[in-house]
């Protein structure tokens, strides 16, 4: 098995947190990657004179190949270090922000993109698994918390900073910026990373391929089914493909020596039940974020700096909560913690998907709610999944974690959307316009507030923490 020659214990205090400063380069860099595009959307649909089902297609190749590779990503860290993985991936992503902003047709700049993802997808695969290399348990906690302030300081940052450059120097700017932030942090995680002597292994290419051709074709459908219609050509097919390529990849895990991905794992209690939670975590993260600026903005007619202020309640209360609920866990443990957070989250979700009245102090509460509730979830269970798995599988273990938020998030504006919609058709037979979204809000928020209840529970049927 794979054995690392150097352990926590000897890595100098000062150094992990150098070390941990790249992991908070990574993370930042790509989540306000990740939400600084979006806000740019209109303007490149604009610039290329295009339509914007051709234009989503920047953010939606660069969330399919992010999640489809995380695993695959997360095995190489484990077999050739996490080092050259991280580095690599910077290297990929800061060149291709270079290709982006050249780009001189949609398409060219969709291709773009999807190479970026090959490099952000690299990143945030490994980011979790540095950490635990190099934290001990007793600080673990307190190390994910901080690093998970500035995933929440790069959702924060990218709308305002994004529409700030956009309006200032055009929608190539966005990728520009990347250029020189791309730079320095591949040279700082050049010198502090540390190399590690890991011993040879194959890669499990069939592995490789199955699971990347199932999450890809899963995700697509998941996110555009409603669309094509869910009985559609396409939409089976791709259904169809991703069966087929699970139970080809199951079959490739069971069989091969040195599989890609440990399937003993789900055998344990802590890992499976965090990732379930980690992404009905997201699911109800991002049932907020995607119909809310339509409440806000579209019916509501709030101006856009309004919205933006209003909404910053959640990220902002999450950047504070993290760092002090990783500490925490370090002491307590997840079970009550990560219980705690998704109950208070289900809370602020009732409370803004009450939608009869509206008033800035109540929705910004609920939104405070949510975000404190995430602060008291993330960290902590993140902590318990890593801290359940060998030495030897934590950079699988750190991709699982990711995939998983990717996954959530996709299933999150699919199941809203989808609820939302019905919702809405089924109101306004008997209902004017406005009353019909309210209500459809309202309920959409209800089923979002149902499922973090299910979060909730397996929470707490976790039970203790164990290493395997």
């Amino acid at each position: 098995m794979l054995h690392l020659l150097t352990d926590t214990m000897n890595v100098p205090k000062v150094h992990k947190w150098l070390i941990h400063s790249t992991t908070a380069l990574g993370v930042f860099m790509s989540t306000l990657d990740a939400s600084i595009v979006n806000i740019a959307l209109p303007e490149i649909t604009a610039y290329f004179h295009t339509s914007l089902a051709n234009a989503e297609w920047v953010v939606m190749v660069y969330l399919l190949l992010i999640s489809s590779l995380l695993l695959t990503y997360g095995r190489i860290g484990d077999m050739y270090g996490y080092r050259p993985v991280f580095i690599a991936g910077f290297a990929v992503f800061t060149i291709s922000s270079a290709f982006n902003s050249l780009s001189p047709t949609i398409w060219v700049l969709i291709a773009c993109r999807a190479l970026q993802a090959l490099g952000a997808g690299a990143i945030l695969a490994v980011v979790q698994a540095i950490i635990t290399d190099t934290f001990q348990p007793s600080e673990r906690g307190k190390a994910i918390g901080i690093n998970a302030m500035f995933v929440s300081l790069g959702l924060a940052t990218g709308p305002s900073l994004g529409g700030l450059l956009v309006g200032t120097f055009g929608w190539q700017s966005i990728f520009i910026i990347n250029i020189p932030v791309g730079i320095i942090s591949i040279l700082w995680a050049w010198v502090i990373l540390p190399k590690k002597r890991l011993t040879p292994q194959k890669f499990d290419i069939g592995g490789a391929v199955t699971i990347f051709a199932c999450l890809s074709s899963f995700l697509l459908v998941v996110s555009h089914g409603q669309v094509w219609g869910w009985n559609s050509l396409a939409s089976g097919s791709l259904l169809m493909t991703a069966i087929i390529s699970l139970g080809m990849f199951v079959y490739f895990e069971m069989t091969y020596a040195q599989p890609m991905f440990n399937l003993k794992l789900f055998r344990n209690q802590v890992f499976l039940a965090g990732n379930l939670a980690a992404m009905i975590n997201y699911m109800t993260q991002y049932t907020v974020t995607f119909l809310l600026p339509f409440y806000l903005i579209k019916f509501l007619d709030l101006p856009t700096r309004s919205a933006g202020l209003l909404m910053s309640a959640f990220p902002l209360t999450m950047l504070l909560t993290s760092p002090l609920a990783g500490t925490v866990s370090d002491r307590l443990g997840s079970r009550v913690l990560t219980s705690a957070g998704m109950a208070i989250i289900c809370s602020g979700i009732i409370i803004i998907g009450h939608t009869e009245s509206f008033t800035y102090f109540k929705n910004a509460f609920g939104l405070a709610l949510i975000g404190l509730g995430t602060g008291l979830f993330l960290a902590p269970n993140n902590n318990a999944i890593m801290g359940s798995v060998p030495k030897n599988s934590i950079g699988v273990a750190s991709g699982t974690l990711a995939l998983m938020r990717n996954v959530g998030q996709v299933l999150g504006v699919a199941v809203s959307g989808a609820v939302f919609s019905h919702q809405l058709a089924k109101h306004l037979a008997f209902a004017g316009t406005q009353l019909s979204f309210r209500i459809a809000l309202h309920n959409t928020y209800l089923v979002a507030a149902l499922i973090g209840a299910l979060g909730t529970i397996v929470c707490w049927a976790r039970g203790s923490q164990k290493n395997i």
